[in-house]
């Protein structure tokens, strides 16, 4: 544990959410809801105004549909994200040598070490002149958090959560803790939980309360040992700005063991589209998809495919994970699962989209076979199996979300696509809300286009962070997470 809270914690709000309605100024203050969109879809990010109406990450779209079901439903756009991460993490990089990315929208950065911050002072001057840097580059909000432990640099953020920041003074950790659930703590999910919660502790305080040795009879010595120790506020782990990663992973532990084969597939799936996500933020790729399995009665079972060469393609890696899940039997339910990728590489350009670019390739095939003749403008008959596909595969052309251009209306985005017909509404991030017009499928004044910067004239932080005012009438906006310290 540190003398001074000089750990900071960057969580960005909502980011992909955010990141949409930035784009579009027809979904600001709206329900927003980020993920896959077929009938095996699940919610990737919901804007809060989703998450007002109980719209949650990891939730089914289907269910999420019932409850929001005015909300706007788009599928991600990674290039955007990562464009929006690589940019707030050059201005982490500004702040210390020491930054440790957890995801494209998360990380850890070391003040000591960059000189930024040596006391509460400083560190909170610091945190706000991110902040507002943040929202001027980036036109996005996100929360801080200030410990002297990782650990609670983190709790912190998720406590200041949306638009704010909290600074948690050495020496107030267990006060602080106390009260808060046992699954704030890192690494109880929700099995450590429950079974926490049957030997009659559920906060913080109960397990500070219990010893170490009650912990360590309940849950094993390692995890015991470890759990007293956070229990009390301390962590001793350190910042760690470079690893040479031998494989890259997400999990997910269910409140409730999944019966339903769809929707271990469907989380399956997502978790796949997670694991390259953090794969191409690490700039790498693999060549090994692992999937893990633990099922209800704790057995854990682990199955992998090797692939002909590395990749970070989503489409490739979810599709492996999907074929190693059918040799696992999950009818007794299924607790805990997880995708993998080892065997990593070098990240190279040559891997981007490969599946995409196919996926591109037969849509464009298939408009054709679409297309009216030269003779008499009729369209050409296709066999119904045919059309079918030929129709499912102009929607993956035209994403929900996504950006288009036409020649005689400008840059706009997809708000469906069916039966024949694309709904564009054209607007940039700096317009006001604009018009809707619907074309058909193959409009050859139509393309996909790639997404418009967020703010249109990004000031200059080549001298930041020395040069920028740090206080929040700097342009950050209102807090409504508040700024307070404990």
């Amino acid at each position: 544990m540190r003398p001074a809270p000089t750990i900071l914690h960057l969580d960005m709000d909502a980011f992909y959410a955010s990141a949409e309605q930035a784009a579009k100024p027809s979904l600001r203050g709206k329900a927003v809801v980020v993920g896959g969109l077929g009938p095996r879809g699940v919610v990737a990010t919901a804007s809060y105004e989703a998450r007002r109406l109980g719209v949650h990450s990891a939730m089914p779209t289907a269910q999420a549909r019932r409850l929001a079901p005015n909300a706007a439903y788009l599928v991600p756009r990674f290039s955007l994200y990562r464009t929006v991460s690589d940019q707030v993490m050059e201005l982490l990089g500004r702040l210390s040598p020491l930054v440790e990315p957890l995801s494209l929208d998360e990380a850890f950065v070391d003040l000591e070490a960059g000189g930024t911050a040596d006391d509460s002072a400083s560190a909170r001057a610091t945190g706000e002149g991110l902040r507002a840097a943040i929202r001027a580059v980036t036109g996005l909000s996100g929360s801080v958090g200030l410990a002297g432990s990782k650990m609670l640099a983190k709790i912190a953020s998720e406590e200041a959560k949306p638009d704010g920041l909290l600074v948690i003074e050495p020496g107030t950790e267990r006060e602080l803790l106390a009260p808060m659930s046992v699954r704030i703590l890192p690494g109880v999910g929700p099995a450590t939980g429950d079974h926490l919660r049957r030997a009659g502790m559920t906060t913080v305080h109960d397990l500070a309360e219990a010893g170490e040795a009650e912990l360590v009879r309940l849950v094993g010595k390692a995890h015991g040992h470890g759990l007293f120790r956070m229990a009390l506020g301390l962590d001793d782990r350190p910042v760690v700005a470079e690893r040479d990663a031998k494989s890259v992973s997400v999990e997910d532990t269910f409140d409730v063991d999944l019966h339903d084969r769809v929707r271990v597939r469907a989380e399956v799936e997502r978790l796949a589209v997670r694991c390259v996500e953090r794969l191409r933020a690490a700039d790498r790729s693999g060549r090994t998809v692992v999937l893990k399995v633990r099922r209800y009665d704790f057995s854990t079972l682990t199955r992998s495919e090797t692939l002909r060469g590395p990749t970070d393609d989503p489409t490739v890696v979810r599709e492996a994970a999907a074929r190693l899940l059918e040799s696992v039997d999950t009818t007794g339910g299924v607790r805990l699962l997880g995708v993998g990728v080892t065997g990593l590489a070098d990240y190279t350009q040559e891997d981007l989209f490969a599946q995409a670019a196919d996926a591109r390739e037969l849509a464009q095939r298939a408009l054709e076979r679409h297309a009216p003749t030269a003779q008499g403008g009729e369209e050409e008959a296709v066999p119904e199996a045919e059309a079918d596909s030929a129709e499912q595969l102009a929607a993956r052309r035209w994403p929900a979300g996504h950006d288009v251009h036409h020649e005689e209306h400008g840059h706009g985005w997809v708000q469906g696509s069916g039966i024949g017909r694309v709904t564009v509404r054209f607007e940039e991030p700096w317009s006001a809300p604009g018009r809707v017009l619907t074309f058909r499928i193959d409009d050859p004044q139509l393309r996909p286009a790639d997404p418009l910067p967020l703010v249109r004239e990004s000031p200059d932080y080549s001298s930041w962070p020395a040069s920028l005012p740090k206080s929040r009438s700097s342009g950050a906006g209102s807090s409504e997470g508040g700024e307070s310290s404990p």
